[in-house]
């Protein structure tokens, strides 16, 4: 799947991306709005990709040490959340 698609941000993910320190906003920005946004991207290509739900609509993935959750419906990505990962 070529994610050749409109981009959309919730709400909760610009609030989580804004609450990021420094370093790690400056990684996710650039990722998300700059390195996505440019590459024609597959669903593979994106780091520790996990499908979250059985319908195939909803993904996490990771950038250094944060869990990224998007929505994919059709030709749309909506960033969701942006949060760290939990230690375990």
């Amino acid at each position: 799947m070529n994610l050749d698609v409109e981009m959309r941000y919730a709400r909760s993910f610009l609030i989580d991306l804004k609450s990021l320190e420094p370093v790690a906003y400056q990684r996710v920005y650039n990722f998300v709005f700059i390195e996505f946004k440019n590459h024609k991207w597959h669903l593979h290509d994106l780091p520790d990709l996990r499908q979250l739900d059985k319908e195939g609509i909803f993904y996490r993935f990771t950038i250094d040490n944060y869990l990224v959750g998007i929505e994919i419906r059709g030709e749309l990505v909506k960033f969701l959340r942006v949060v760290p990962m939990p230690d375990v």
